[in-house]
């Protein structure tokens, strides 16, 4: 039986040339498209909405939008919109956003563990067709539901999965959320700690961490010239070395190291700054939290984090054939 396969989606594709790739990973059996909300760049909800509209099968997430921009009740409106268009095959992806750009746009990113849960127990409770009184530190709703009027009134199977990168929060993902989205360039050992923690939470739910769908976003430079495809993933590594290095730390890469980037990058960082500061950047660094290479040295990499609790791989393809990375894990077996 195929492992299940996932295609991540930022800013690199036109929307169009994005819808042309959902139709793509559907024919090759990809179970998930998802596509990211992380920088000011794109906005995720109208490419998914294109994405289901051109698809019959292929499920469709968001990777991750934050609980800071959008109040739980608009959330709840937005997605069940979603599920209108393409019932049973929307995710809503949901993530605490990052420093500097929160601070940047007036967002005080104050006790995120708990807006988070306020967060997803309001949308999950609206999503539901429940009618919602909510008076929390975060979330204040004042007898709120989705007010249908011409639409069958009826509970939206949206599944509410967690994006989380800090221990703290993937234990909240354990105890609360549907899934979790575990974060791309951090290496394969980091998601041992992440499932330990995502147990922890999942315990004080009585449940397992494997009763929670686990995608996790890898990083896939995949190209026969194996020099070509270390330096595509080189240029990502260095910008997030330099803009989110929490997610560094969380697998080990040297501090040094990213003293040395933060010295070049600005933010945000400019093409010149990012191509200057990557020569910093090892082989090793690329390699230890990236998929990299051939297509069997992609594949190989990838199997790590499903060997390592990984439900589903969601591929960031960096190499400008998309449809050969497809290709090359359709029908795969980790």
């Amino acid at each position: 039986m195929s492992t299940q396969v996932a295609v991540y989606l930022q800013d690199a594709h036109a929307v169009r040339e994005g819808m042309e790739i959902a139709r793509y990973a559907e024919s090759k059996g990809f179970h998930a498209i998802w596509q990211a909300e992380s920088r000011l760049v794109r906005e995720a909800t109208v490419p998914m909405a294109a994405f289901l509209a051109v698809t019959e099968r292929i499920k469709v997430g968001s990777g991750v939008v934050n609980n800071w921009t959008r109040n739980p009740a608009l959330l709840a409106s937005t997605f069940s919109t979603l599920d209108d268009l393409a019932p049973g095959r929307v995710i809503l992806g949901i993530g605490a956003w990052w420093e500097p750009l929160a601070s940047k746009v007036g967002v005080k990113r104050t006790k995120p563990l708990l807006a988070m849960r306020e967060t997803i127990e309001a949308v999950r409770a609206l999503l539901a067709d429940q009618h919602v009184t909510y008076d929390g530190e975060f979330v204040h709703l004042d007898g709120v539901e989705l007010d249908y009027v011409h639409q069958e009134r009826r509970p939206k199977e949206v599944p509410i999965y967690l994006g989380a990168t800090g221990m703290q929060m993937m234990e909240l993902a354990g105890e609360i959320a549907d899934g979790v989205v575990l974060n791309y360039l951090v290496s394969p050992i980091y998601n041992d700690m992440a499932m330990d923690h995502l147990e922890r939470g999942a315990h004080r739910a009585g449940r397992s961490a494997t009763d929670l769908d686990r995608p996790q976003l890898v990083v896939c430079s995949l190209d026969e010239d194996r020099g070509a495809a270390l330096d595509a993933a080189r240029l990502l590594v260095t910008q997030y070395l330099g803009q989110q290095p929490h997610i560094m730390k969380a697998s080990g890469v040297p501090e040094s190291l990213l003293e040395d980037i933060s010295k070049v990058l600005t933010w945000p960082a400019t093409a010149e700054e990012v191509e200057a500061a990557s020569k910093f950047v090892p082989d090793e660094v690329v390699q230890m939290i990236t998929a990299s290479g051939t297509a069997d040295e992609c594949k190989a990499k990838v199997a790590e984090y499903v060997h390592r609790g990984c439900t589903c791989p969601v591929l960031y393809p960096l190499g400008s054939d998309v449809h050969a990375m497809i290709d090359a894990f359709a029908d795969w077996t980790a």
